[in-house]
């Protein structure tokens, strides 16, 4: 048997290659949009891929089921409730797909959403215990998926919350203990909001350390897995949709090199200008109106609670940084980038009327700013669970993804004081409120842990 986790650390998503040598068949589960390594790493084995495999329609990414079948001729599969335009073929609970001695065996798992299914791998047909199961997101190392991602559609988050405790009892957890579990996210992601670092597990080890297996009546477990989840990204709508239907392939190839003209003429009709930089070389000069997303962080998670998916982007970015920041967002299906300046120091510092620099304020100053008789506003866009460990008295909250939807509570006319947990994205807060009209605003240099030190006990 042949079998590959293939982790993306910047969506926390996981996705699997399994196959069988002897026959040279070969299947790919929850496949991300850029979708070259799994295609030579399976010609590397001899392998031919026959199905691409999706344990649910995703909502954090654009999946790559459409690039595979495009390139492979694969058959899309999905579990037997999914509701799609794409053509799909359909497993039913306990199908059985054979690759050779390599058996996958489909669970209906609903819970995460009603189609989501697990995939049992057997390396032989008559093992007594399965090489592991490919649980989507259903069961995570640590967490279980969230039940609350399709109340926007009508069903209910305490509906998939009971399904997903039947799913988890009466089918994962009947599995033996030895069966490794491989799950389609790790920490990070928003699919859940106590997943591991680890990016795979038992079903022995969990049922002893996840707390959402432990014993506990339904009505609790759905009281339980319910309450406390972060923020969806307002983007997680549009993906979900665009997974169940038809649209383009990802374009992958570098942008269009763009000047600094070109980049203002895109502006000027509505193009979202996206600087790419970190956060110190953006506060150090940027194109006026443009949002900050560093490339180093959740760059396209980022992107997709402060940029809409329907906007065109020019994209500002370090030298031979435009095709990976291009092809990041085309992983969430942020296909509207008309091109890139790379390196746009020297243009910024000869085009000062254009140019910009963004305020940053340590935590001392910012106690001076709180202690002058001024009106101040001190924005907390850090995720409800991180609030939980501390909060800045006074602070507005209002996580990274609910700041599109929530920017009326917010006077721009009054200054502001951005601060996260470190400054990664309260320098992408900054920058969009400073694009859209707020004219004094400052992002905390270290975040609440900075502020937190300054104000530690001695």
């Amino acid at each position: 048997m042949v079998f590959t986790q293939y982790y993306l650390e910047c969506l926390s998503q996981a996705s699997y290659l399994v196959g069988d040598e002897t026959s040279g068949l070969a299947v790919v589960v929850d496949p991300r949009r850029d979708v070259g390594e799994y295609v030579r790493d399976a010609e590397a084995a001899g392998l031919r891929i026959a199905y691409v495999i999706e344990t649910h329609v995703h909502a954090d990414f654009l999946s790559g089921h459409l690039e595979l079948a495009s390139k492979t001729g694969a058959d899309i599969v999905y579990g037997e409730a999914v509701d799609t335009e794409i053509p799909v073929r359909r497993a039913v609970d306990g199908e059985r797909i054979e690759l050779g001695e390599v058996t996958l065996e489909v669970l209906a798992t609903p819970g995460h959403t009603p189609e989501s299914i697990s995939i049992v791998v057997w390396e032989r047909p008559d093992d007594e215990v399965p090489y592991g199961v490919l649980t989507g997101d259903t069961l995570f190392i640590g967490d279980v998926g969230r039940p609350d991602l399709l109340s926007s559609v009508g069903v209910t988050a305490e509906d998939l919350a009971g399904r997903l405790y039947e799913s988890l009892h009466d089918k994962l957890l009947t599995l033996p203990d030895d069966t490794r579990v491989f799950p389609a996210h790790g920490a990070g992601s928003a699919c859940g909001k106590n997943l591991s670092t680890e990016t795979s597990s038992t079903i022995g080890i969990q049922r002893r350390t996840n707390y959402a297996l432990a014993p506990m009546t339904k009505d609790r477990f759905v009281e339980v897995v319910t309450e406390g989840q972060p923020s969806a990204p307002a983007y997680f709508s549009y993906d979900a949709e665009a997974n169940r239907t038809p649209h383009d392939l990802l374009d992958d190839q570098a942008p269009t090199v763009l000047d600094l003209d070109a980049v203002l003429a895109a502006q000027a009709d509505g193009a979202v200008v996206l600087d790419v930089r970190g956060p110190t070389d953006f506060a150090c000069g940027h194109l006026a109106g443009s949002v900050n997303v560093g490339l180093d962080g959740r760059f396209a998670e980022a992107v997709g609670n402060v940029v809409a998916p329907t906007d065109q982007i020019a994209l500002v970015a370090d030298e031979g940084q435009g095709a990976e920041a291009r092809v990041r967002l085309g992983r969430i299906g942020f296909d509207n980038v008309v091109g890139v300046i790379e390196g746009p120091e020297a243009g910024l510092a000869a085009r000062s009327e254009v140019s910009r620099r963004a305020s940053r304020v340590t935590a001392a100053e910012l106690d001076q700013l709180r202690a002058a008789d001024q009106p101040l506003q001190i924005l907390d866009v850090r995720g409800p669970g991180e609030r939980l460990e501390g909060a800045i008295d006074g602070s507005l909250h209002i996580p990274m993804a609910e700041l599109r939807s929530r920017a009326d509570e917010i006077d721009p006319e009054v200054p502001i004081v951005v601060h996260c947990a470190g400054g990664y994205r309260s320098s992408i807060a900054a920058s969009w409120l400073r694009a859209h009209g707020a004219d004094d605003v400052s992002d905390l240099l270290g975040g609440y842990g900075a502020w937190a030190d300054q104000h530690a006990p001695a």
